[in-house]
């Protein structure tokens, strides 16, 4: 029961840095299209654009900037199941996704004391101190031993904690051409744009997914019908730098409903991981 426990804290990170947000490469097309500048003036033969063909103008020029950046420090949190967690570290995204974070989970796993957590091309570890399996402090989590054991939404976890990054959250609502300007705010001292969008979770399942089959695809979804998920709101907060400085996703379900809110800062910080010494670390199977 506890190894179910950290599993689910391990799915709440991943869904808590990319969301059910990382999606193939056709993204930029969807905003082909659209023309024009961020700025929503007009197109070059100065015709006005419509409020979504510049905010897919707009999300562009973000998402390219933010994934240009490679790397930045985040924080947030995400409540699921009646449980809360909460992240705070630096992601790099420059070759494939590498992490460090520590987190801090309630009522359940860790005792509601922070967490060391590693993230690797191939694998995620997890240090639980003295409550380790086998005496050691670190637990590993092949991506590839937990996409056999969860299941198609293990080959979509999977799948985003190696390809995810903060610009494929902006690349989601620029595939969907589904978005909004909500206006202008503050977030954390920073003048920040709002946009949101709301998409079917079904379709997002799709849009997501990089390397997933589509026998796995069509048994998500009927997961996702099970639980009641229908519909998933994504919101972002641009700087006027074109960079992503916040962003939350809400995803409405009859029995998980799901809400996380994540921060972006310090963009191009440098980060180090580094994997466990083997004598203190337990795979998990």
């Amino acid at each position: 029961m506890r190894s179910m426990r950290i599993t689910a804290a391990v799915a709440g990170v991943v869904l808590l840095v990319g969301g059910l947000s990382a999606c193939n490469d056709d993204a930029g097309k969807a905003a082909g299209g659209s023309g024009g500048s961020s700025g929503g003036g007009g197109d070059a033969a100065g015709k006005q654009q419509s409020p979504l063909d510049a905010a897919l103008a707009s999300l562009k020029k973000a998402s390219q900037q933010t994934t240009g950046k490679q790397s930045a420090k985040v924080d947030g949190t995400t409540k699921s199941g009646g449980a809360e967690q909460k992240l705070k570290g630096a992601l790099d995204w420059s070759q494939g996704v590498r992490m460090t974070v520590d987190i801090t989970q309630s009522g359940g796993v860790g005792g509601g004391k922070p967490m060391k957590a590693l993230y690797t091309a191939d694998a995620m570890y997890m240090n639980l101190g003295a409550a380790g399996l086998g005496g050691k402090p670190w637990v590993k989590y092949d991506y590839d031993v937990m996409a056999k054991k969860m299941g198609p939404a293990g080959a979509l976890l999977k799948d985003g904690l190696q390809n995810n990054n903060p610009g494929r959250s902006v690349d989601l609502l620029l595939a969907s051409g589904k978005v909004k300007e909500v206006g202008k705010e503050s977030v954390r001292g920073v003048q920040a744009t709002h946009y949101s969008g709301t998409l079917g979770v079904s379709e997002m399942a799709r849009m997501q997914s990089k390397d997933v089959s589509e026998a796995d695809l069509q048994s998500l979804e009927k997961q996702l019908k099970t639980i009641g998920a229908k519909n998933e709101t994504i919101d972002l907060w641009i700087g006027a730098d074109n960079l992503l400085v916040k962003k939350r996703e809400q995803m409405d379900s009859k029995s998980a409903p799901y809400d996380s809110t994540l921060f972006y800062s310090d963009y191009g910080t440098k980060v180090t991981v580094t994997e466990p010494p083997a004598s203190e670390t337990t795979e998990y199977k």
